[in-house]
This record gives structure tokens, sequence and C-alpha cells, in this order.
């Protein structure tokens, strides 16, 4: 019989994302990440997908009723202020979704990754100019290349990157380069940071976004300032695109 003594003062993050049948993106990464990344992990199902690492046949978007019901439920036994926002069906859900955060926790600490279409190409989203006014009620959003090229609808993103950083924080992840080093870039309204690293030969994986965001948000809830828990996040990352040669990578703990 063991005599350790129980853990008394965990740290609880929440991922309200979409649930993917393989286990490589949406909420179960997020909850994977979030466990090796020292806290624990809550879920609320924003949207059935039916998809493998491979192929993606469509989605069944969950009512924001139900979504926000989902919440509500974990907020009265859980004190909640990290936030990882992933699938969203629409501008309308979303608004619906942060005013309710807003309402019910002070001064949430949201991480929203804007996920415009699935790694297989189906495309969820098409009005840019609504996502662009939420970005001031959250903490920091996390595209990839292409998604703040859809955000901005323009491909020279360092300048209006800079001046978007006024509204909120920008995690740039830099996967979609052709560059041999890989930059994710952090701007926020003080500084832009670079993260770089040696691009692996199996380096892609299915999920790789979902990871940095759920992992950012978890080194966030560890206490961390932004720059050191994007670092953070960036090396948790880059360990999880090498942890196989297949597309479905696998989690290890990170010491923070």
């Amino acid at each position: 019989m063991s005599d350790i003594a129980p853990n008394t003062t965990i740290t609880t993050v929440l991922s309200v994302a979409g649930f993917d049948p393989s286990g490589g993106a949406g909420l179960l990464a997020d909850i994977k990440t979030f466990e090796a990344n020292g806290v624990y992990g809550m879920g609320v199902v924003t949207a059935l997908t039916f998809q493998n690492d491979k192929e993606f046949d469509g989605v069944k978007w969950i009512p924001v009723d139900d979504i926000i019901q989902q919440i509500s439920v974990l907020l009265r036994r859980c004190s909640i202020k990290y936030i990882k926002i992933g699938l969203i069906e629409s501008y309308e859900v979303l608004l619906k979704i942060i005013e309710f955060l807003k309402e019910q926790i002070v001064n949430p600490v949201i991480v929203f990754d804007p996920i415009i279409k699935a790694s297989a190409g189906f495309k969820f989203h098409n009005n840019a100019n609504q996502f662009v006014s939420l970005l001031q009620h959250v903490y920091c959003i996390t595209p990839n290349i292409p998604e703040a090229e859809w955000i901005l609808q323009s491909s020279d993103l360092n300048d209006q990157l800079e001046q978007l950083s006024e509204q909120v924080n920008i995690y740039l992840k830099g996967g979609h380069s052709d560059n041999e080093t890989v930059t994710d870039l952090l701007y926020t309204a003080d500084h832009t940071y670079a993260f770089a690293n040696e691009r692996l030969p199996y380096g892609t994986k299915h999920g790789s976004g979902c990871v940095l965001s759920a992992s950012l948000t978890a080194q966030l809830a560890m206490g961390h300032d932004l720059p050191t828990a994007a670092e953070n996040a960036n090396a948790y990352t880059y360990r999880f695109l090498g942890s196989s040669t297949t597309l479905l990578g696998t989690h290890q703990s990170y010491a923070s």
C-alpha cells in the first residue's frame, strides 16, 4: 500500500473543441497535452467530426446551448480561469461562448486556435472580418500561416500582425513555410519573439496546431508569463513532432 499523499493543489484547464475519433487533434489531443504539461484537463465538445489522421468525411455541430450547458456544470464544481477554444461552428457561436465565459469567470484567459479548415481540406468558415472583430475578447490567438493570411486577407503578414498585436497576442505557427528552419513568432504589443527549430524529416503530425495551442494554455495556467509559456509550448510541440514517423504523435510529460 502506497502512502503517497494526494495532490491537493491541482490546476484545471478547459478545452472547448471538436471531437476527433483518431485522438490526434481536437479535444482528445488537448487533454493529452494538458496532462503532459502538468495540469488537469477538462473538455467540452463543440462538434463531432468524422475523420482519421488522413481523411475528413464531415462534421456534426453541437448546438451552442448544449456547449454552454457543458461549461456551466463544470463551473459549478471547478475554478477554471484558463480556456483553450478550438473548432467552432460560426462567429455567432463563438461570440456566445466567449460572452458566457466572461459572465461566469473573472478575467478569463482565453487562447483561441482559429481553425479555418481541417488538414484534409474541409473548410469551416468564410467571413474573416467577423473573426477579427472578436480578437479583442481573447488573450492570444494561435494561427498557422494560411490561417493568418485568411484572417488578414493578405500574404504580407509581418507588418499587419505587428499592428494586430495591439489588440491581441498572436502566436504564429511557422510550419507551413518552405524553410529548412521552422520559425514560430510570438507577437505582443511590446515585442516580437522568435522560436526556431530544424525541420524534422517526419515532423508532419495530425493535430500539431491543437497541441501547440493547448500546451501554451497549460503553460500559462502553470504561472509562466507569455514569452516563457510560448517558448515552453514550442519546445513541447517540437518533441511531439519528433515522437514518431507516422502522422500520429505521442505525448510525454514535460517538466515546466
